[in-house]
C-alpha cells in the first residue's frame, strides 16, 4: 500500500547550518497493516508524516502509494487518503455536521453518500446527538473524534494519523484508540500513525523507530520488545554517582549489557541469582530494583542509549 524508496529532507533557517531531517527512508506498509511510526519528538516523524500526506516535497526519493507515485498522481493519489493533523484542522466557530459538509463538498460527495457515511460511522463516535453544536463546545477527545469522522467520509483506503491523541486524558486516548480499531476493521482500512508514546506504539501490527532522521528499527512491536530477552532489572539509585559506582559492579561481576542514565540503570542478561547477590553486596547503592519483561520502549533505549523525549 506504501512504498516509501530512499527518502531524504533537509532543512535551512536563515544562515543556520543545514539539518538533515530525514536520511535515507526505506519503508514498505501492507494494504489494511496498522503501522506506527515511533521515536522521540525531534527525530523526523512528522515531516515524514508531511511527505505522506503530500503537504511537503522531500529532497530527493520516492513515495508510492498503492503503486502510485505521490508527485506524479497527486489528485488519484489524495482521492486514497484521509488525513488528521496533529493539530485541530476543524472550524471551532462551525457546528459539527457544517465541518462535514464542507469535506464533503471538497470531494464532491452527493448529499445521499454523505448521510450513509453518517449513518455508518456517528453510533460508534458519540456524536450523532452532537451534530448541531459548535466544534468548538466539544471536549478534546469528541473533537478528536469528529476529526477522524471527517477524514473517512469518502472512505479512504489509507488513513493518515500524525500524533493524534495529543492533549487527551487517558480515558479519552482509549475510547478514540478503540475507535480506529472499530474503523479499521469495517473499512479495511490500511493505518499509518505517528506517536512518540511507545505504549500507543505497541498497538500497531508493525513499527518502525525512526531517530535522528533514521530508521533503525522495523517490525513487530513483540518481536522488537523480545531482543532483549524474556527479562530485565531496573535498578533506581539515589545519584548518578552511586549509579556509575553501581554500574561498575555489575560489569565486572558476569558479561552483562548495562545501560546508565543519570540515576537509573537498565540491565539485560541478568538472572536472579546476580539480583540476589547485589542486593546482598551493595543494597547500600539503590534505592529499589525491579525485574520486568522489556517493552519497545526499553528496546529504543537500547538500540539508542537515548532519552524517549530528547529532541535532536
Amino acid at each position: 500500500m506504501i512504498d516509501i524508496k530512499g527518502i531524504n529532507h533537509f532543512y535551512k533557517r536563515g544562515k543556520g547550518p543545514v539539518r538533515q531531517a530525514l536520511d535515507g527512508i526505506h519503508l514498505h506498509v501492507p494494504e489494511k497493516n496498522f503501522f506506527a511510526l515511533t521515536g522521540p519528538n525531534g527525530g523526523g516523524k512528522s515531516t515524514l508524516f508531511r511527505i505522506l500526506s503530500g503537504l511537503l516535497k522531500p529532497g530527493s526519493g520516492q513515495v508510492y502509494l498503492n503503486g502510485m507515485d505521490l508527485w506524479s498522481h497527486p489528485l488519484e493519489v489524495r482521492r486514497l487518503l484521509g488525513v488528521v493533523f496533529q493539530h485541530p484542522a476543524l472550524d471551532g466557530q462551525l457546528s459539527v455536521l457544517e465541518n462535514f459538509q464542507i469535506h464533503a463538498s471538497m470531494y464532491r460527495l452527493e448529499k445521499g453518500m454523505l448521510d450513509k457515511a453518517l449513518e455508518e460511522d456517528l453510533s460508534w463516535t458519540g456524536l450523532k446527538d452532537r451534530l448541531h453544536d459548535r466544534v468548538g463546545t466539544l471536549s478534546g477527545g469528541m473533537q478528536r473524534r469528529a476529526e477522524l469522522v471527517k477524514a473517512l467520509l469518502h472512505r479512504p483506503r489509507l488513513l493518515l494519523m500524525d500524533e493524534p491523541t495529543t492533549g487527551l486524558d487517558p480515558g479519552a486516548r482509549k475510547a478514540f484508540w478503540e475507535t480506529i480499531f472499530h474503523f479499521r476493521d469495517r473499512l479495511g482500512l490500511t493505518v499509518l500513525t505517528t506517536t512518540h508514546l511507545f505504549d500507543e506504539a505497541e498497538q500497531a501490527d508493525r513499527v518502525a523507530i525512526l531517530h535522528q532522521g533514521k530508521i533503525l528499527a522495523d517490525g513487530p512491536p513483540e518481536v522488537l520488545a523480545h531482543k532483549l530477552g524474556n527479562e530485565m532489572i531496573v535498578i533506581h539509585t539515589k545519584d548518578s554517582e552511586r549509579a556509575q559506582r553501581l554500574e561498575q559492579k555489575l560489569s565486572s561481576m558476569l558479561p552483562l549489557t548495562v545501560l546508565r542514565q543519570g540515576g537509573e540503570l537498565r540491565v539485560e542478561g541478568a538472572s536472579q541469582e546476580v539480583v540476589e547477590d547485589l542486593i546482598r553486596q551493595r543494597g547500600d547503592l539503590f534505592d529499589d530494583i525491579a525485574i520486568k519483561h522489556p517493552t519497545l520502549q526499553d528496546y529504543f533505549i537500547h538500540i539508542t542509549g537515548a532519552n524517549t523525549q530528547e529532541t535532536p
